[in-house]
């Protein structure tokens, strides 16, 4: 599995009700959430985000309340990876559970900047920032889960039988 995109850029402590405010929490239409992902700290993001972009962060990404809401909005928003210092873990396994790719990488964050570009090699742990020509190191997938997001997530991969080997 591999990425490739721009960055767009955050800081530390990025709750669930700013990725997707409450006011739209009546709906669970990706779509409709993709619209509003971000929109109370960056007006912006809807309207410039494009597929394979990748969103950089501080720690504690994904913090608040469990809702599933907000990785689906910023997967459906084209995001195809979010690298944070750390991560909220329930939005962590959310993330995974409907395949939204996120790594850990406290050294890729403190020096990636909004616009690189980057390329994302899953399988093995290696963000490589062709901006700079700087290469970083995170922890690997283990095969399930990239087997849970290749799919498109968990319910996804146990309708495909992912976990049925023989």
């Amino acid at each position: 599995m591999k990425a490739k995109g721009t960055v767009i850029r955050y800081g530390d402590n990025i709750d669930t009700d700013v990725i997707i405010p409450a006011r739209y929490l009546n709906t669970s239409d990706p779509k409709e959430l993709a619209a509003h992902c971000m929109e109370d700290l960056d007006k912006t993001f809807a309207s410039r985000v494009k597929e394979g972009d990748i969103i950089v962060a501080g720690k504690n990404f994904g913090c608040g309340s469990s809702r599933e809401h907000a990785p689906i909005a910023i997967k459906e928003s084209g995001i195809s990876c979010v690298i944070a210092a750390d991560f909220a873990r329930i939005f962590y396994r959310n993330s995974i559970n409907i395949g939204l790719p996120i790594i850990e990488c406290p050294e890729a964050v403190a020096d990636i900047k909004e616009g690189d570009t980057l390329e994302i090699d899953f399988n093995n742990g290696i963000i490589k920032n062709i901006s700079t020509n700087r290469t970083y190191h995170a922890q690997a997938f283990p095969e399930f889960i990239q087997e849970i997001i290749s799919a498109g997530g968990l319910i996804k991969a146990i309708e495909q039988g992912v976990f049925n080997k023989q």
